[in-house]
Formats: structure tokens, C-alpha cells, sequence
């Protein structure tokens, strides 16, 4: 029967760190961020050392490698095969090419496939460079929390171990079911009877090596579907959909599974590098903050890959976790803040099972009606352009969009406008994060572009002025407003000052006289006017999660 750790003397926000459960990218990335923002940290792992096997997840996408790149992870870019362009095809037919926008200017690629475990090498680096050590063969049997922090008891080689911290981020991934129990979190949902095929091949390809290529009832795979990714060194990563009993070491053994890699590449040499065969989940936890703890990653949410939302969702968390737990533990917000990681990445989950959900009912259909319907669809769509929205061959990653948050203050002449169609961005406003562009900055030749800056802490870009008012006076009011309400970091800008090619006023298509409000994970928290100042002191106690009593009686 477990015995759950019991509790140690109050934790110490000076010396105690943050304890980020599972070294996985989702938790290496938590605790980067972490240290990045001055936060001690320990990772423990119940592994006894990396395993890099296969290519896993693969798909990293741009504001995903914005985040590494941050880090000093711009190797995973540079590394990882860029493409922009996704084809679907139905049997011999081509029904469209999606390619992906860029609403600003970013150096950084659309997209760009590498195999998850040279990612980690790349962020192990990191880690080993910010002094942060993993803790293998650390299992995680259970947690307990307290008002002052987080207890963590670890099976060890050696014996138990309790480790102490502030507060905890639960990157233990799918089979982390010890931590979700501890804290009564639910993780309900669906699993998938067809199976998949993974296998990576090594091969020339030619022109295959730009661009994703997703295939309906292919003669090869007839039925069912396949998706090709290019991946770097000529690596290629196929996946079939195959049946319920489908069995990996018959195929082999019976030769089928070099026919099968026939059919796509021909006569062309190729080398297995890795295959494996999964099932596809869709499960969301019904919390993602319990008092201390946070959920992130596979450890919160699975979806199928078709869409690439899960890694790319996960880094998401670990950002949108990192800066709060930070603001929190040196008092620039209350705990109430680790409240609004929850709201926000929980709906950020639900969309993302919603998307994928929507995509496996289209390729997994359920039911003679749901099949007659796919038939008609695909069918029609080569011919019939106008049908080519319904069919879904997975809408790829995108940042979610806080426009419901209780962090962001709506603007009524900027609302939004509901999920884009796929292959287009929102238009900027609240709860919309903020395009990359070049960035010039006087006295911080550090800064090429915007993101980084944004990252430093909450930001006010001014967009003009009202006329006959002075640009610096407007600049040094709102400055003063800002500091006067709120002990966090905040840096207040003229936007024609740090946009030289004119690239973000391009994208924001601001009015003169609106100042931008930015939370330090980029999302744009509000858009008012410059001198309502009123109103920019309640935004920004509202961006830091001030309960509104509290913003209405300091306003």
C-alpha cells in the first residue's frame, strides 16, 4: 500500500527549486525556461540514462523553435529539414498543397522535421551548460503538497527519496498515471482500434525531401491511409494506417514489410532505421493545476499525431508554466496566477482534441454513414475545390489563441474572429501572440528580432501618438504608469523605434495612438488607447492574473 512522503519544513524560494517530474523535451524545455528566468530546478527521470531510439515526435514547429532558439537551442533549426508545404492526395490525384503563413517576418523556418531524440541531445547540452543536473533512475511513487511546497518521493537504486520544492511541473508523459492519481486529476477519453505503422527508411527520394505528403486509400495502402516526412540525412518517416491485429514480426518475417516500402519508393536502396506500431489516444486531464502542481505535456493531453500537436502543444505548456511559476515565486503575482495555466492550457487541450479527434473520425470513419460520407467527400474533391476544406488530413500546429482568457482584456474593435481556415493566421488582437520581425533596438545589438525581446517581461509598444501630444512625454507617462503597477519587469517602446523595415506595423495594422500590451510568452494580452491610462493599469493587473475585485479597486 503506498505511503505518501510526509511533509518537510517550509519550502524556501532562495534556495529551493522547482522540481520538473520526466526529462523528456517537454520537461527539458520546463526547466531551461526555468533556470533561463533565474529559477533553481531539479529534473529527475526514472530512466537510467537517455534512451535514443527512433525518430518519435519529429514535427517542431516555428513558435515552437522560437522557444529553443531562446534557449540557445537555434541548432535544432538549423539541423532539423525545413518544408513549408503539406500535399494531400486521394489515390493517383493531388486535392491540394497547404503553405503555411508567417504573419510577420521570422528568420526562423515554418517547419522543421528532426528526430526527437537528437532534439534532446541538443537540450541536454543546454541543460549540462545552465548547470542543471538529471536525476536517473529517480521513479516517481508519490507527491504530497503542503501550504509552503511540493514533496516528491523517488525509488532509487539506493533506496527512497524524498526531494522538496516549491512547487512541481508533471512531465512524466502518458504512463505518468502515479502523479495524476495523487492529485485525483481524471484522464478520460478515447483510444483508436486501427493501429499505425511507423517506420523510418533511409533512402534518396529526390524531390520528396520539401515537402509532407499525406495519401488517401493509396493502391499500396488501399482503405486506409499513409503519411510521408522527410526527415534529415535522407531519412524518411512513413506511417500506414493498418488493421486492429495488424502484427509487426509476421510482416517482417513474411517479407511484407519490404514490399510495403516497394510500392511507395520503387527499386530505390533504402535501410530501415527504426519502425514501431502504435495506437492513438485522445485524453485530456480534467485539471492541470492542483495547488503546487502542474501537468504538462503527454502527462495532460494525447492526441494523434496528425497535425503534429503534441510535442509542439507540450513546449507550449512548458512556456506558459515557466513564466508564471517564475512571477509567483519571486512575489511579482500571487498563486492565483498558476490558476490562469490551467484555464489557459486546458482549453488549448480541448482544441487540440477537438482538431485531432475531427481528423481521426475522417480517417478512421465509424459506421456506414461516416464511410459513404468520406467516400463522397474525397470523391468530389477532385474535381470540386470547394470541397477541399472538408477533407482533413490533420490541420498542422498552430499557437493556441488566449482570446478567453481571464489574462487578456478584450478589444471591441479588435475581436476575434474564431479559428482561421486552415493554412491562414488570425488577425492580431488580444489573446493572439505577437508576430516575429527584425528587431532594432538602440544600445541592445543582442536583439535581431522582437520575441526575445518580449521575453525580458510584460511589454508596451506604442503605436503613435494623438496628435499634437509629445511621442517621448506619451512614452515616459506610460512607462511611469506601468511601473507604478506592477513590480514586474516591463520595457515601453515606440514601435516606429524598434521596426525598421516596418514589417510589424505591416502585421498589426495598428492605429495611431494604441498601445499593445504583451505578456512574456508573446501572446498579445491587450490593445487600448495610449491615453487611457486607467485602462492600462487594469490591463496589466489583469495580464498578471489580479483577481478583478482587486483590478476594479486599484484601478
Amino acid at each position: 500500500m503506498h505511503r505518501p512522503p510526509q511533509p518537510r519544513p517550509p519550502a524556501d524560494t532562495s534556495t529551493d527549486p522547482v522540481l520538473v517530474l520526466g526529462a523528456g523535451p517537454v520537461g527539458q524545455t520546463t526547466a531551461l525556461l526555468l533556470a533561463r528566468r533565474g529559477v533553481p530546478v531539479r529534473i529527475v527521470d526514472a530512466r537510467p540514462e537517455r534512451d535514443a531510439v527512433g525518430s518519435k515526435a519529429i514535427c517542431q514547429q516555428r513558435d515552437v523553435l522560437d522557444v529553443w532558439d531562446w534557449l540557445g537551442g537555434g541548432a535544432i533549426a538549423a539541423e532539423g529539414l525545413t518544408w513549408d508545404t503539406a500535399r494531400t492526395f486521394y489515390r493517383d490525384d493531388e486535392l491540394f498543397d497547404v503553405r503555411l503563413p508567417d504573419p510577420g517576418s521570422s528568420p526562423l523556418p515554418t517547419f522543421v522535421n528532426i528526430s526527437q531524440s537528437r532534439t534532446e541531445e541538443i537540450l541536454d547540452d543546454l541543460l549540462a551548460r545552465a548547470g542543471v543536473v538529471i536525476g536517473w533512475n529517480h521513479e516517481v511513487t508519490g507527491i504530497d503538497q503542503d501550504e509552503d511546497g511540493v514533496t516528491v518521493e523517488c525509488a532509487t537504486p539506493q533506496g527512497r527519496v524524498l526531494l522538496r520544492g516549491t512547487h512541481a511541473v508533471s512531465c512524466l508523459g502518458s504512463h505518468g498515471g502515479v502523479v495524476r492519481k495523487a492529485l485525483g486529476v481524471d484522464f478520460a477519453g478515447t483510444s483508436f482500434d486501427d493501429r499505425f505503422l511507423i517506420c523510418d527508411i533511409r533512402a534518396d527520394l529526390g524531390d520528396w525531401e520539401r515537402e509532407r505528403r499525406f495519401y488517401f486509400d493509396p493502391e499500396w495502402n488501399p482503405g486506409r491511409q499513409v503519411l510521408i516526412h522527410p526527415c534529415p540525412d535522407s531519412v524518411f518517416r512513413i506511417d500506414w494506417q493498418v488493421p486492429a491485429d495488424f502484427d509487426l514480426e509476421t510482416e517482417e518475417s513474411s517479407g511484407r514489410l519490404d514490399a510495403r516500402i516497394r510500392e511507395i519508393i520503387g527499386d530505390t536502396p533504402y535501410e530501415i532505421v527504426w519502425h514501431s506500431v502504435y495506437r492513438f489516444h485522445t485524453r485530456v486531464a480534467d485539471r492541470m493545476r492542483v495547488g503546487r502542481v502542474l501537468l504538462a505535456g503527454d502527462n495532460a493531453h494525447l492526441v494523434a499525431p496528425f497535425g503534429a500537436r503534441g510535442l509542439n502543444s507540450g513546449v507550449q505548456d512548458a512556456e506558459n508554466a515557466a513564466w508564471k511559476l517564475a512571477y509567483v515565486r519571486d512575489g511579482r503575482a500571487g498563486e492565483w496566477l498558476l490558476e490562469s495555466y490551467h484555464t489557459e492550457r486546458h482549453a488549448a487541450a480541448l482544441e487540440n482534441a477537438e482538431v485531432t479527434g475531427a481528423t481521426m473520425r475522417f480517417l478512421v470513419p465509424q459506421g456506414e454513414d461516416e464511410h459513404d460520407l468520406r467516400l463522397s467527400v474525397l470523391e468530389r474533391a477532385v474535381t470540386d475545390e470547394k470541397v477541399h476544406p472538408k477533407v482533413d488530413s490533420g490541420r498542422l500546429a498552430e499557437p493556441f489563441w488566449y482570446t478567453d482568457s481571464a489574462l487578456t482584456t478584450p478589444c471591441p474593435d479588435r475581436p476575434f474572429g474564431g479559428r482561421p481556415p486552415r493554412g491562414a493566421a488570425p488577425r492580431p488582437c488580444p489573446g493572439v501572440i505577437m508576430p516575429d520581425v527584425p528587431l532594432a533596438l538602440p544600445g541592445r545589438p543582442d536583439l535581431t528580432r522582437l520575441r526575445p525581446l518580449l521575453r525580458e517581461g510584460l511589454t508596451l509598444l506604442l503605436s503613435g501618438t494623438p496628435e499634437g501630444t509629445d511621442p517621448e512625454t506619451t512614452r515616459a507617462a506610460l512607462h511611469a504608469v506601468a511601473t507604478g503597477t506592477t513590480p514586474a519587469p516591463i520595457t515601453t517602446l515606440h514601435l516606429d523605434d524598434i521596426d525598421p523595415t516596418g514589417a510589424l506595423g505591416r502585421a498589426l495594422e495598428c492605429d495611431p495612438g494604441q498601445v499593445w500590451l504583451v505578456r512574456p510568452d508573446a501572446h498579445i494580452a491587450a490593445v487600448l488607447p495610449c491615453d487611457d491610462h486607467d485602462a492600462v493599469r487594469a490591463a496589466i493587473r489583469t495580464a498578471l492574473g489580479h483577481p478583478a475585485a482587486d483590478i476594479v479597486a486599484t484601478a
